[in-house]
């Protein structure tokens, strides 16, 4: 059953011609996922590029270690992004961040992410440590699920929805399945955008706060600039608005000259990243694949200068 789990790589080649690659160079994957990207950079390496590959997802690791075994030039960490800083400073030629959830993640039910399917309640992108969905929501208080479901859900009926998971857990305890969620959701969400599932918002409002998903992109983007070399390229991928928002502020903040208003006779810092791009997916890549259609890679190029 697992071969099903089909992932098609959204932005492929528009990835890899950001990176620019250069065929002796050092790369990193932020997210091996199943290798699409991975595959494709190695492919334009020389016998003495290298690729370095981070995921916290236990599958995702256990295929590259078998493209690993496979090929000297890759190695992968079972590890976040966020610790991409314990890579050597101005070692690497590219930086890319895949962000989201795979295909295999969200078309297994066992992982829990999809409220289509029925599945335990987990969503971890690492199931081997941390809290699942339904451990957390035994103990999360109204309060809690509002700020999160309205925070990382932007969903406007986010405190209706907390009401409701709590009448839910005490009349008949806790909810341990994604089509339980998704019933609960689906009674207090009134309205939605055709097309879309009322569970859509909180879904991906809990996926987003059991990952720490923003927290590790802040601490992924902010470690790249030790890690890339001078000319070299970072690249993300992001597939909603909150990722999306946080590296166009990251790249247009690191490119822009700030000047202290307080002491405007100081020297600025100098600019860490320059060369900005963004970049959407094609119609027919929509079409071939609709899980594209919010995709949003931005590109931009680490200075020669170190920032300060």
């Amino acid at each position: 059953m697992q071969s099903t789990w089909i992932h098609q790589t959204v932005l492929l080649n528009e990835a890899i011609t950001a990176l620019a690659i250069n065929p002796d160079g050092h790369y990193v994957d932020g997210t091996f996922g199943r290798g699409g990207h991975a595959r494709l950079i190695l492919q334009q390496l020389s016998a003495r590029g290298r690729l370095t590959a981070f995921d916290k997802d236990p599958m995702a690791v256990a295929a590259a270690q078998e493209l690993a075994a496979q090929d000297s030039r890759f190695s992968i960490r079972h590890q976040s992004f966020c610790r991409l800083g314990e890579l050597e400073p101005a070692s690497a030629d590219g930086v890319l961040l895949d962000l989201g959830v795979s295909s295999p993640q969200i078309d297994d039910p066992e992982r829990g992410f999809s409220f289509r399917h029925d599945g335990p309640l987990d969503m971890r992108m690492d199931s081997t440590r941390g809290q699942s969905v339904a451990q957390w929501l035994q103990t999360a208080d109204v309060a809690t699920l509002t700020e999160v479901i309205r925070e990382y859900g932007e969903e406007r009926f986010a405190q209706s929805v907390a009401k409701a998971i709590d009448r839910r857990r005490q009349e008949r305890g806790p909810i341990r399945s994604t089509l339980e969620l998704a019933e609960v959701v689906a009674g207090a969400v009134k309205t939605r955008e055709p097309g879309k599932d009322p569970a859509t918002r909180t879904f991906q409002a809990f996926r987003i706060f059991i990952n720490a998903e923003l927290e590790e992109l802040q601490q992924a983007l902010a470690a790249s600039l030790q890690v890339l070399r001078p000319r070299g390229q970072l690249v993300v991928i992001s597939f909603h608005s909150l990722e999306d928002r946080r590296v166009k502020q990251f790249m247009v903040g690191h490119s822009r000259v700030q000047v202290d208003r307080r002491v405007p006779f100081v020297e600025p810092a100098p600019l860490a990243l320059r060369r900005l791009r963004r970049v959407m997916p094609a119609l027919a890549e929509v079409q071939r694949n609709p899980r594209a259609r919010s995709a949003v890679l931005r590109a931009a190029e680490r200075t020669e200068a170190p920032a300060c």
